[in-house]
């Protein structure tokens, strides 16, 4: 019997395509472009949403700096001194900025097929959360502050750049959260027990003489130590309360570790997860293999869905013909 692995003449057009519409694009904004937009919208949307064009660059490069410098004005208007001297101008400049982002929001809005869609999505909840506290300012006295929110928008300066795919790597830290929330909850559980049991030893050995006046502030001792914070606010007087201290250290330590590792390993196995499909060889049967794989990088036999696609380029050159 013939075990040889089948070879199929490939098109290099076709492979092109098929390696072309593995990766995901993110520099592509998923809201560029829409068959129902009007004439009107369709070239906001270009100059809004699209990155390739002189006026679409041009817009982002302007709105990333109005960001810069609108975040700034609240930065310093929290300056006593500069308040007391320049408040009228940060007023000013904040209004300003709330009226242009605005009417950014609408224009964004306007010129997008589904703008709930759009309202819904991560940049437009940044960018309404952006435009909010001004106008909640009115009502609340203090919340301006929260205008700082604007620096999310900066993300934007990825895809400006062109190097949105550096935003990739942050599906990987949520993947590996994700993966390790059940982990870092016990083990928050078990570090929470020995920080009331130390807490607790602490009050009875040092008391209320020794500032431990409570469980309560025992507690707080015990995580500012196992955190290796360390205050000094309060402090063991006794060798016994210091032993009980210098355990606590060490355990500080070795707990800072374990969720770190845990953490860590997730990452690298999503990082490399995400880099391979799984994609049975009809062969040997080994599953994985790389996104743009046309063939068994073990035996060399043509993967199931590289076979359709050299079925269909066949059936192309026999109309062809």
């Amino acid at each position: 019997m013939n075990t040889e692995p089948e070879q199929t003449e490939i098109d290099p057009d076709e492979v092109l395509n098929r390696r072309e519409r593995i990766p995901m694009d993110i520099d592509h904004d998923p809201f560029l472009g829409g068959r129902t937009l009007s004439p009107w919208q369709q070239k906001l949307n270009e100059i809004i949403f699209g990155v390739d064009t002189p006026a679409g660059r041009y817009f982002d490069v302007a709105l990333l700096v109005a960001i810069l410098i609108s975040v700034m004005t609240v930065v310093l208007e929290s300056v006593s001194g500069l308040q007391a001297r320049f408040g009228l101008y940060f007023l000013a400049l904040e209004w300003f900025f709330t009226i242009l982002f605005t009417i950014e929001y609408l224009l964004r809005l306007s010129c997008v097929e589904r703008p709930v869609r759009y309202a819904r999505s991560f940049f437009g909840i940044v960018d309404l959360m952006s435009i909010i506290p001004t106008y909640a300012a009115i009502f609340i006295a203090g919340s301006q502050s929260f205008l700082v929110i604007r620096a999310l928008r900066l993300l934007r300066v990825f895809r400006v750049l062109k190097i949105a795919h550096c935003l990739k790597e942050s599906q990987y830290l949520w993947i590996a959260f994700r993966a390790t929330q059940s982990k870092i909850l016990v083990f928050l559980l078990v570090v929470l027990t020995l920080i009331l049991i130390m807490g607790s030893a602490m009050y009875l050995i040092e008391g209320p003489k020794n500032g431990f006046t409570s469980i309560p502030k025992s507690v707080y001792w015990a995580i500012v130590t196992m955190t290796t914070v360390g205050y000094g606010d309060i402090a063991p007087q006794t060798v016994v309360g210091q032993t009980l201290a210098a355990v606590a250290m060490i355990l500080g330590y070795g707990i800072i570790i374990v969720p770190t590792g845990v953490f860590s390993v997730e990452v690298i196995h999503a990082s490399k997860t995400e880099r391979h499909l799984d994609v049975p060889c009809t062969h040997c049967d080994l599953h994985q293999h790389e996104t743009d794989a046309l063939y068994c990088k073990h035996c060399g036999t043509v993967l199931p869905r590289a076979a359709r696609l050299f079925e269909l380029n066949r059936q192309s050159r026999l109309e062809s013909e």
